[in-house]
């Protein structure tokens, strides 16, 4: 069952590059969510959180960029929301590979909670400047 669902009234910033990978963030974070929730092995699990991380790390850099290149004065806190939650991220991950964590329906709340107040918050903020 799927944690978190795009819709365009919740999560649109009508920023097309953005609206597509947050897409694809949901999707890999839903894949995540199934496979811990659902017995998958602790390999499974462990790709799909490595995969999920690459891609928020990746849709940062891509957001920030373009933040940066059309001058939006929201830069600075938004770049701060963001590595916030990626050394969240990357501490699960290392706890998780070292065999000291594990991925639980609390960390898919915790990051669909994440998502539920940045993406209003935050990327809608930036919609006008990169539209």
């Amino acid at each position: 069952m799927a944690l978190i669902t795009w819709t365009a009234e919740q999560y649109g910033t009508h920023v097309g590059f953005a609206d597509q990978e947050h897409q694809t963030l949901f999707g890999l974070l839903n894949k995540l969510y199934d496979d811990a929730t659902g017995g998958a092995a602790r390999s499974t699990i462990g790709a799909s959180l490595d995969a999920l991380i690459a891609y928020v790390v990746d849709h940062f850099a891509h957001e920030e960029q373009e933040m940066q290149a059309a001058g939006f004065s929201g830069y600075d806190k938004h770049k701060a929301e963001h590595e916030a939650l990626v050394g969240i991220c990357a501490d699960l991950q290392k706890k998780f590979h070292a065999g000291e964590a594990d991925v639980t329906d609390e960390v898919g709340q915790m990051v669909k909670n994440w998502l539920d107040s940045h993406i209003p918050t935050f990327d809608k903020a930036y919609s006008a400047v990169l539209k």
